[in-house]
């Protein structure tokens, strides 16, 4: 069963033609509404009538994070104030935050498209799904919750934080679906067992999982501690919020709403568009935003597409699993180094739980990188030899796959510190050296 099937299983040239026609509509609107956007085409020498083909955009220039602080708050909004009807925007713990704007219709463009991405998923107008992505100027949870009320769905807006009493209201309210971030999602598992609480003894069934980069190893974690099917989706609030692209529970590839959004998969380095299937940097255009349209913006996130239709019957492309983001490349002594590449390592480790930490430091002018990894009790109660047996294999993995020296320190549970939101996974203390 699909949500939208008029849409979401139309043929490619379909496709194709009705981006073109939103592309062109999109490109009108911003030329004459915003003018950052028209300087950028007129520094470029580029007109409206430059776009004869989906292939002419690859002309047309890019928008970066930076561009949305440089006019904030509302210097790249393209309807009057008085327009738009609700604001949200990031914490800006980088400097200023990146504020992203609503008109009434771009609201309900938003709650299809999260509705859609759940529904693929496998909520239904039967399930209870518990939220606990955050609510506030954050748009993950406010952003899902429109599109399981459009769906039927009975929403308990949890929001993050106070793990027993999540787990408590799973339990007694008879929660079926679960929507979170997977590192958050695992600490309450491990609150489970503390609790004493079993799988069995809930009624979990589905999970949506975003807001942030994971492995297969924790989607595995997710579905054999909770008892759920795992789905990934993705989102940003520069483009709209969560549901710009979700999988379906064949878990194939992440769908992506080609009707609403235009995407391409560019070199990072050259800026030029690779082929599908090829991996690279993920750059998104929105095509119907009324407030904030948003033209080829480089989301930093590396991912591929793929254009083959879904067995599920959905015609429109898919991203994969995002690998990582061309900023949270870390370069250790000149080697592109991908915090999943470590995880990866990590997780597929029996013993091994899911939680760790990468500190990278710098010694006498040279950069060390060193992994925290919690493993399971038995371990540490085990003998000192297998500690050392399971230490020395890891790093030698480690180093097979990154192709440098990592310093490994095993440590017991609960020693890494839990956030309710996003994970720091990294910590890079050579920007805090002279």
């Amino acid at each position: 069963m699909i949500f939208n099937p008029d849409y979401e299983c139309m043929p490619r040239k379909r496709i194709k033609d009705l981006q073109l026609s939103r592309l062109r509509g999109i490109l009108s609107r911003v030329w004459e509404n915003v003018k950052f956007y028209r300087q950028k085409m007129e520094e470029k020498g580029l007109s409206l009538k430059d776009l004869r083909t989906l292939e002419d955009f690859s002309k047309f220039p890019f928008t970066v994070k930076q561009d949305l602080r440089d006019t904030y708050p509302f210097g790249l909004f393209a309807v009057p104030e008085r327009d738009v009807v609700r604001l949200h925007a990031s914490s800006g713990t980088t400097g200023k935050p990146t504020v992203v704007g609503y008109t009434a219709r771009d609201l309900e463009t938003w709650a299809e498209l999260t509705a859609r991405v759940l529904y693929a998923g496998g909520l239904r107008h039967d399930d209870k799904v518990q939220n606990f992505l955050g609510y506030g100027l954050f748009t993950g949870g406010l952003g899902m919750h429109y599109g399981a009320e459009k769906i039927g769905a009975t929403v308990i807006p949890t929001s993050v934080g106070n793990s027993e009493r999540q787990i408590n209201i799973m339990k007694d309210f008879g929660t079926t679906a679960i929507i979170g971030t997977p590192s958050y999602t695992l600490h309450l598992a491990e609150v489970m067992k503390d609790m004493n609480i079993k799988r069995e003894d809930l009624k979990l069934r589905v999970g949506f999982f975003g807001a942030e980069p994971w492995t297969e190893e924790i989607r595995k974690e997710l579905e054999s501690s909770l008892g759920i099917i795992a789905t990934d989706n993705y989102g940003l609030s520069e483009i709209m919020g969560p549901g710009v692209a979700g999988e379906c529970q064949l878990k194939s590839g992440m769908h992506i709403w080609e009707d609403h959004f235009l995407v391409e998969i560019i070199d990072p380095e050259t800026l030029e568009p690779v082929e599908p299937g090829e991996v690279g940097e993920l750059v998104i255009t929105s095509l119907t935003k009324e407030a904030l349209p948003i033209i080829r913006y480089r989301t930093r996130d590396i991912t591929y597409l793929i254009e083959e239709p879904c067995g599920c019957g959905r015609t429109m492309a898919r991203i994969g699993k995002i690998k990582g983001r061309t900023d949270d490349m870390l370069i250790v002594r000149g080697v592109n180094v991908f915090p999943s590449q470590i995880e990866e390592v990590l997780i597929s480790t029996q013993g091994v739980l899911p939680h760790y930490q990468i500190v990278l430091d710098r010694k006498n002018h040279l950069d060390i990188i060193e992994v925290f990894v919690e493993v399971s009790d038995n371990i540490f109660q085990d003998k000192m030899r297998s500690l050392v047996e399971m230490e020395r294999g890891l790093t030698h993995k480690l180093k097979s796959v990154l192709g440098i020296d990592v310093k490994l320190r095993l440590v017991e549970p609960k020693t890494i510190e839990r956030s309710s939101g996003k994970a720091k996974r990294v910590v890079d203390k050579r920007k805090l050296s002279p």
